[in-house]
């Protein structure tokens, strides 16, 4: 993963992400030293976001099969709530 100094982003602006981001669409962004930030190309996120999403259905269909998933309807769930009161 690439690094970005902040102070090349003060002195050059967005252009400081485009080398930064060519090599695999992600960079660090350093401050004082210190990595702080992460910046990524939209395709990059896209791509994150369809994993997390992906791994957040898988693990919704496990809970399902095992039987951690209640599907009664709100009424029986509110009288449910009620009872436990």
């Amino acid at each position: 993963m690439s690094t970005i100094v902040a102070a090349d982003i003060k002195r050059r602006g967005v252009s400081a992400f485009a080398d930064a981001l060519s090599e695999d669409g992600e960079a660090v962004i350093t401050v004082r030293g210190k990595g702080r930030y992460v910046v990524m190309t939209i395709e990059k996120y896209g791509e994150l976001r369809e994993s997390e999403l992906t791994q957040a259905v898988r693990e919704t269909r496990a809970d399902y099969e095992a039987g951690r998933v209640d599907d009664r309807t709100i009424d029986d769930h509110m009288r449910r709530l009620n009872e436990d009161v």
